[in-house]
């Protein structure tokens, strides 16, 4: 069987204008989906970018670029855009590359990281996409535990790569520079090849991605996406999101993890949509903003940093009118910032959730407008038989209950999870175990069905008998118009296991002091249980972040172990404010 028609349904039902007969062909959708047996051969370049989309709409603009610090700006239809990844296919292939070859993409948002993945995945190479603010250390890492076939990087990351290849032994068929540098082939000697290449014959489970995890705890990990999982399920995230055939898609995050090919390729590409790419060197929110009115942006999925920023200017002056999905995801985002932005524009952050290991699988679709609570992450994914369960493995049924995220496979595998840690078994049976996939996430779900972030297994806050979710924390210490971000961890305390504490990042006007810790505590006692509110506040001006943009609370709490109190001039502590101990002690 082919899957064209499966694409095909998707398309024709995110087109449906009706929110509440959308909702009911979704559903029906999934069900069938979910029941399909697959063809044992798949190739998603081939048969449903180039089958489908260029055959069907090939002059029409698959991508708009453009480069914020420069304003220059280059367009491709679907037609151009596949006839430059196959130009790419075939200049590797003369290289030696071959199907099953792993291929480096260290490339910030330009369109020859368009080409590339499309090689990638029309070739049944494994990509491997790295973020180009990697040290040496880093990629050597990465080379060292999986070996690059061929590279494509840009002018400014060659060096380190070359130091990394050598440190690690490894010597690639191909090393591809956008720009120029000794002993590696320009990308502009691509421009010669023919854009036309033969489709690898690519089995449904082979593995095509290969993205090293953020890292949130211990080394990175090897996730291997294959054939099906990224490309069919995807279709999930498109959904979710609300892409409709023929809308401009934008997306602002980078190469380098697993967020840019959820919602820079599949979810546009999937459903016959323009994508977007804005490249900078150091992000303006003003111009960034502008560039979104400018090119009439239909649907504009950002992470939660970035829509706090984006709530703090003067929204009026730029005209948002072709807006019609507004989308978050990396870590739930504030309620406050919903409301903000709803009020600028008409339209409603809807959050939804994911990981690296899978397409999206809770969320709020476009038929939650108007009915979300904000806050709430909505609800599992068709795609998805997501449940709760206890930390034996039983399902939790009652609401407001915390509980493990996990997706049931008893009854169907979802097309969205990941294939294997790659050459990692202990990590994979780890990870799927009962017959069950464990996120490492926790949630729960109110008493109508909406479910809300708890935060990572990990990252959750024992203190006394009580359990500390960090989200719920940080989004009461936002509310202050004197916070711009804040991460909260638990650290060792001899009487209470661990304290809650918060590192805040001030707004510019503020500048740290004991009045002013003063008055976030206070404020915490208005917004927070007495057993939720932090008892130590440091001021900070950045925190450790993963390359998605995710706070890294683990290293957060190795800093503070060993740590004497009361050593840092910024760090203020509960217990130092006599005028709180009257009424929370």
């Amino acid at each position: 069987m082919s899957l064209e028609s499966v694409y095909r349904d998707a398309m024709e039902l995110n087109a449906i204008k009706d929110m509440g007969k959308r909702e009911e062909a979704a559903k029906a959708f999934f069900e069938k989906l979910n029941k399909t047996q697959l063809p044992e051969k798949f190739n998603w370049a081939a048969e449903i970018f180039e089958g489908l989309h260029v055959k069907e709409r090939g002059d029409q603009l698959a991508l708009i670029w453009t480069d914020l610090d420069t304003d220059a700006e280059q367009k491709f239809t679907y037609k151009e855009l596949a006839a430059n990844g196959n130009k790419f296919l075939n200049f590797i292939r003369k290289n030696g590359v071959a199907k099953g070859d792993n291929l480096y993409m260290l490339t910030p948002i330009v369109p020859e990281t368009w080409f590339a993945s499309f090689a990638g995945l029309k070739g049944g190479l494994v990509s491997v996409p790295t973020a180009t603010s990697m040290t040496e250390r880093e990629i050597h890492f990465r080379f060292e535990s999986y070996k690059p076939d061929v590279i494509v990087a840009f002018e400014g990351l060659t060096d380190l790569v070359d130091d990394a290849l050598k440190t690690s032994g490894c010597t690639p068929k191909a090393k591809i520079v956008l720009g120029k540098k000794a002993g590696w082939v320009s990308y502009t000697e691509i421009a010669g090849e023919s854009g036309e290449a033969e489709a690898a014959e690519v089995g449904k489970d082979d593995v095509l991605f290969c993205f090293f995890t953020s890292g949130t705890t211990g080394l990175p990990k090897r996730v291997g996406h294959s054939a099906v999982s990224y490309p069919v399920g995807h279709l999930s995230t498109a959904v979710v999101q609300g892409i409709e055939p023929g809308d401009i898609h934008h997306n602002l995050s980078a190469p380098g993890w697993a967020k840019w090919a959820w919602s820079s390729l599949f979810a546009p590409f999937n459903l016959g949509a323009t994508a977007t790419g804005f490249n900078f060197t150091a992000l303006n929110i003003e111009k960034y903003i502008a560039t979104v009115a400018k090119y009439k942006v239909n649907s504009f999925c950002a992470p939660p940093t970035a829509w706090r920023a984006f709530v703090r200017i003067d929204l009026s002056k730029y005209d948002l009118s072709a807006v019609k999905y507004s989308l978050s995801a990396g870590e739930p985002l504030n309620p406050e910032v919903i409301e903000l932005w709803k009020k600028a524009t008409g339209t409603e952050i809807r959050d939804f959730y994911g990981q690296t290991e899978s397409t999206c699988m809770i969320g709020n679709p476009p038929w939650m407008e108007g009915k979300m609570r904000f806050g709430s992450f909505g609800y599992p994914a068709y795609m998805y038989d997501a449940i709760l369960t206890d930390d034996e493995g039983k399902e939790i049924t009652q609401p407001d209950e915390p509980g493990h995220i996990v997706i049931r496979l008893d009854r169907w595998r979802a097309l969205g999870l990941f294939q294997e840690y790659i050459d990692d078994p202990e990590k994979t049976k780890a990870a799927f175990k009962d017959n069950m996939y464990f996120t490492g996430d926790k949630a729960s779900f109110d008493k109508d069905g909406y479910w809300w972030f708890v935060g990572r297994s990990d990252d959750v806050i024992k203190s006394s008998d009580y359990r500390v979710g960090p989200f719920e924390v940080e989004s009461a210490l936002i509310e202050h118009p004197a916070v711009m971000e804040t991460a909260v961890v638990g650290v060792p305390d001899p009487t209470r296991h661990q304290l809650v504490k918060a590192f805040v990042i001030l707004n510019k006007g503020y500048e740290p002091s004991k009045e002013l810790a003063l008055e976030l505590f206070q404020h915490s006692i208005k917004a927070l249980a007495k057993f939720k509110i932090p008892r130590i506040i440091e001021f900070v001006t950045e925190l450790p972040k993963t390359i998605s943009g995710k706070i890294r609370r683990v290293e957060l709490r190795e800093n503070e172990e060993g740590k004497e109190s009361g050593t840092e001039s910024s760090e203020y502590y509960y217990h130092q404010f006599p005028e709180l101990s009257s009424k929370n002690k």
